[in-house]
Parts: C-alpha cells; structure tokens; sequence
C-alpha cells in the first residue's frame, strides 16, 4: 500500500495532489451539514441519476439526495485513479467516501466512472437502471462542467473558452502566491473569435443533457411524473462581463432554453417536468478559473460571513423541490432559484462598493481571505479540520465495488 505524508502543491488555485483523509472527512462534514428530512427515508427512495458526482454542486446534490431523499440508483463522474508518483484526483476520493456512506444509509447508489458525453456511458447507465432498478428513473440531475467534448454522432470535439462577447473585458482578480499571500491584479481577456461561441455551447450548453433525456426515453427507463434539474448560475453584475454575458452565459442561456423544450416534452409523454436550477456562489475547481470570480466571492464572504449558503443546503432545498417535500418555486422563466440570498440589493450593494475600493493593500479588510483561501485547499482535501496532515496516509484508495 502506498503510504505517505501529502502537503499541498500547487500553481495559483490548481493543486498537484490531493488529501485522501482529507477528502474523506470534508464529505463527512457536508453530509453534517445536511438538514435531516422530517420524516427520514425507509424503504427503496426514488431513483435518481446524478451526472456530474464527485465535485462542486454535483457532489452537493449527491449527497443531499442520499441523505435529504433517500436516493438510489447511479452517480456517474470522470476522476483519475491513483498512480506511484501521484495521488488519485480530489473527485476519487471524494467518491470513495461518498460511497461508504450511501453504504451505512442503506442506499444501493452505484458509482460509475467514464466519459459522461459517451454513448457507451449512457448504455451503461441504462443497463443498469433496466437490470438493477427495475427499469425506472424518477430523478436526473445534471451537474457536467468540463472543458470539452466529443460529439458522439459527428466525432467533433469541441473546445470551451472563458471569453467575453463583443469587446475585451478588464477586471479585477484575486491571485495567491505560493506562501498564500494574496494580490489583487486587473487582468484583461480578449473577446471571443471565430466559433469560440459555438464550441462553449456544444461543451457546456444543453445538447448532452438533452441526449441524456432521449437516450433514456427511447428505452423506456423514464418513470411517470420523472423531474430533471441542470445545475446552472447567473451571478453578481460585477462578473457578468465575462460569465453570464460571455460565452458561458451563452451556454447557460441554451441549457435554459434546452430545459423549456424538455419540459413542454416530458409533461406530455410521463407527466414529468425539466428545469434549471439556480444556484448561489461557491468555491469549486471550476468558478476557481473564471476571472474575478474569485475576488467576488471572497468580497461576498466578507459581507455575508456566515450568511454565505454552502452547496448542501442549497440542494437539500432542490430535492425538497424535485420531491415534492416543499412547493417547486419557479421565476418567470421557470427555473428553480437558490440564490435569492446572494442577489438581493442590498448585499450586491455591499460586495460592489468593496469591489470598487479592492486592491492589493485593502484586500485583507475586505474579503475573507482566510476562508477563501482554506476553501480553496479543501478542494483538494487540505485545511480540513481534525485531519492530520503529519501522518502518512494510503493514496491507492480503490473505486467503490457495485457488483454486490
């Protein structure tokens, strides 16, 4: 078994390793921090599909279904396994624990791993719902956010770029170094060329969650009354230059208008509905990347502080939705929002006249930096607290067994 003392490595917010007790622990954190149900799960829950499991929203989702709902069924995500010169990928392990407690809970949720752009990845899931769950699916929840895609009938692969549409943006970042002390940059990023639209549609817009919802249709999986939910987000004005007016907002706009058409098809073969869902910031891998994000949420931190809603408890909300616990709350665009809390005017307010005074020397009264920077490191499984980071830990951690 391959043991050894891990200490963050990192370039900027992308870490070369990942904590394996670390991970492990901040899933059990999260799945504390998830409301318990007023009345607890017995019996076989629903069953759900969740792409996208093992990082950010989806694994929010994940694990406030085993827990809020009382899911069964499959959670499917792309993470790399361990090797002898590096750790597994944060995702892994995240995995791996996810599946010992959907184990304790009771829940049969099977955890695959593979190219969920796939038609081999949709037979897979099929199969199994057909074999293991008695042929049907009440929930889908798609979380997929990945830098490209293969187009499985044309065999195109398509590219996503983070660029604003029209003209080149400046704006403001958050940058560490590598002894953590943080800079406040401008950094400009030029406009989008070319198909550079396109492409981040195909990649990040609604094309594969609807081949998702037809590839399970055509064989017959879906159940009456099926619900699915894309994970999707707005945000603040202050970053929609580059994210909800770029070419991301772009494929977020197609995931919404996917989402109208899959309603109008779904009430009308199973009674079923399709949504997005809406959420709040948060600290991922992927918002990491996005130019300003990471200052904004820092800055949100700083005016919130506690008023921040982590991910489970924003999708322990979602579920009570798809359920039926609570009434679906809809805007006028019919789509579920959970970030009520980060947009109301008076805390964009707040976030925008600390935003305009940020630089390199205010930054630490302004933002939580602490915070930030820790949530960032328990991505990947450090500053977890009541873990060990002294002792060695094993790192070949194998993926969770289904054929039990």
């Amino acid at each position: 078994m391959n043991e050894r003392v891990l200490t963050p490595r990192n370039r900027g917010f992308l870490f070369l390793d990942s904590h394996p007790a670390g991970c492990r622990q901040s899933v059990a954190d999260m799945w504390q921090a998830c409301p318990a149900p007023a009345d607890v799960p017995s019996g076989d829950g629903p069953v759900a599909l969740v792409i996208g499991s093992s990082a950010g929203y989806g694994l929010a989702a994940t694990l406030a279904g085993l827990k809020r709902a009382g899911i069964r069924g499959i959670a499917v995500c792309f993470e790399k396994a361990p090797t002898e010169r590096r750790t597994a990928t944060a995702g892994w392990y995240r995995t791996a624990a996810t599946a010992d407690l959907a184990r304790e809970a009771g829940r049969d949720l099977v955890f695959l791993n593979g190219d969920a752009f796939s038609d081999a990845m949709k037979n897979r899931v099929a199969d199994l719902i057909e074999r293991r769950f008695g042929g049907g699916l009440d929930h889908l929840i798609y979380s997929v956010a990945a830098p490209r895609r293969t187009d499985p009938d044309t065999g195109a692969t398509y590219a996503s770029v983070l660029r604003p549409i029209g003209r080149a943006n400046r704006t403001k970042t958050l940058v560490f170094d590598d002894q953590g002390v943080p800079e406040v940059r401008e950094v400009e990023t030029g406009p989008a060329e070319g198909d550079d639209v396109e492409q981040t549609v195909a990649v990040m817009g609604g094309a594969d969650w609807e081949r998702w919802i037809d590839h399970l249709a055509g064989r017959g999986l879906l159940a009456d009354g099926f619900t699915t939910a894309a994970l999707s987000y707005i945000g603040s004005p202050l970053t929609a230059a580059i994210y909800r007016q770029g070419t991301i907002g772009a494929a977020k706009a197609h995931l919404e208008a996917t989402a109208r058409t899959l309603n109008e098809r779904l009430g009308k073969t199973v009674g079923g509905r399709a949504v997005t869902s809406v959420n709040g910031a948060a600290v991922t891998q992927s918002s990491t990347a996005i130019p300003g994000i990471a200052l904004y949420t820092g800055l949100l931190r700083g005016v919130l502080g506690e008023g921040v809603v982590p991910p489970i408890r924003q999708l322990a909300a979602l579920w009570d939705q798809l359920t039926g616990a609570a009434p679906l709350a809809l805007d006028d665009e019919g789509r579920i929002r959970l970030d009520t809390w980060e947009l109301t005017d008076d805390v964009q307010a707040a976030v925008a006249e600390r935003w305009e005074t940020a630089d390199t020397a205010t930054i630490a009264r302004l933002a939580d930096l602490d915070w930030f920077h820790a949530e960032v490191q328990r991505l990947y499984g450090f500053s977890v607290p009541g873990v060990d980071y002294t002792a060695a830990v094993a790192t070949d951690v194998p993926w969770p067994d289904h054929t039990s």
